[in-house]
């Protein structure tokens, strides 16, 4: 694994620098013929994110060897303003005109075991694979301020040993339940970019890149791709403990 952080002044100068970055791993990948996979996260951060991208990188041919996925999702329907689809729908893919077969979403109205099951094998036949799971280009998550990254909640850490590709969580405040990558798949990823940003993050930000191991550990702090790159992407409050 190789690890960075990348720190910016602002949330926008943050969003700004991914989203040309994307564009160019997005574009080297394009001279080999491949397709570039990546697996999407709701959250600030990623909203300002695809508003960039929807604003700025709306050109339909740089996307045309993407294939969009999620890395977790609320079990609301699409137009639900708690649905991590919606937000990238409307901020970035409608004003792009990407080839919505290449938008693998996870279809929160369905019942949550059986959709697990579903995009499961929706990313299996969709991705490379590598050491026998899925592999994708990149993933993007965010950080909770609990620890919790995708939907992989404290105490929820055994689905970091799951030999599923998607499974079912529990919010355990709202009891809301989730459709989420397992912890397996997020560490065999090409490249893992956290984004954390504004000043109710740096606490967390903290434990989780200079935490004591005596501590009990927390859902982001196993994030550790087996020999891909691991990128923190902060602005300076997220960082300002560090």
């Amino acid at each position: 694994m190789i690890s960075d952080k990348r720190i910016f002044p602002t949330q926008e100068s943050l969003a700004e620098s991914l989203a040309n970055y994307i564009c160019e791993m997005i574009n080297s990948q394009a001279v080999n013929n491949g397709f570039f996979t990546i697996a999407l996260s709701g959250g600030k951060t990623p909203d300002l994110l695809f508003s960039v991208l929807g604003n700025k990188y709306n050109d339909k041919d740089l996307w045309k060897n993407v294939r969009f996925f999620w890395v977790d999702e609320r079990c609301v329907p699409p137009e639900d303003e708690e649905s991590n689809f919606r937000k990238a729908h409307d901020l970035f893919f409608g004003k792009t005109g990407i080839d919505k077969g290449k938008i693998f979403r996870i279809r929160g109205e369905n019942d949550p075991v059986p959709e697990a099951e579903r995009y499961s094998e929706v990313i299996s036949e969709n991705t490379t694979h590598k050491r026998g799971l899925p592999s994708f280009s990149l993933i993007l998550l965010g950080l909770g301020e609990d620890g919790h990254t995708a939907s992989i909640f404290p105490g929820k850490e055994i689905l970091f040993r799951s030999g599923r590709i998607c499974d079912v969580s529990v919010h355990p405040v709202t009891g809301q339940k989730r459709i989420t990558l397992t912890g397996p798949v997020l560490n065999n990823a090409e490249n893992v970019f956290f984004l954390a940003s504004g000043i109710n993050k740096a606490v967390m930000v903290k434990k989780i890149l200079k935490g004591d191991e005596s501590e009990t550990r927390l859902p982001a702090s196993y994030i550790n791709p087996v020999d891909g790159n691991l990128i923190w992407y902060l602005d300076s409050n997220a960082a300002c403990l560090l």
